[in-house]
């Protein structure tokens, strides 16, 4: 069952324009990720809680972003650890990778997205089908023997 986060409804008219206007490296990821081409459907520029993703994962509860120049200036990187922080203690899982990684190394990451999709995969099924717990084994009784 989907996991519904809430989100600001004033940072819709935001999540639009960036939309419009993303950056070089969230549409080379977006032309990759589109279209459930990763088997699952993202979207972009999500507002959850307080905050707009880049990349959203609803059915994965998992947020991509991409650091660009504007993330290694100043403050940003606490303002973003700060962020990452708030939207993890809603449930949402996080993958960062770098702008520069993005647009010189696109094929590593989308394997690298692959291998977190199938992670994620992987647990939530675990967490649905628990393993059946082994026979108890105890003392015979005289049934047994």
């Amino acid at each position: 069952m989907r996991k519904i986060i809430p989100y600001n409804p004033r940072l819709l008219p935001l999540a639009k324009k960036l939309r419009k206007d993303m950056t070089l490296s969230e549409v080379l990821l977006w032309n990759e990720i589109k279209n459930k081409q990763l088997g699952v459907r993202f979207n972009r520029q999500i507002p959850i809680d307080e905050f707009i993703v880049d990349f959203y994962c609803k059915d994965l509860v998992l947020a991509i972003e991409i650091d660009g120049e504007s993330h290694h200036h100043d403050d940003q990187p606490e303002k973003d650890a700060v962020r990452q922080k708030r939207l993890e203690s809603l449930g949402v899982q996080f993958v960062r990778f770098d702008d520069l990684d993005v647009k010189k190394n696109i094929n590593w990451v989308i394997s690298e997205l692959m291998h977190t999709i199938s992670e994620i995969k992987a647990n939530s099924a675990k967490e649905e089908n628990p393993p059946l717990a082994p026979p108890r084994r105890g003392i015979p009784n005289d049934d047994d023997t």
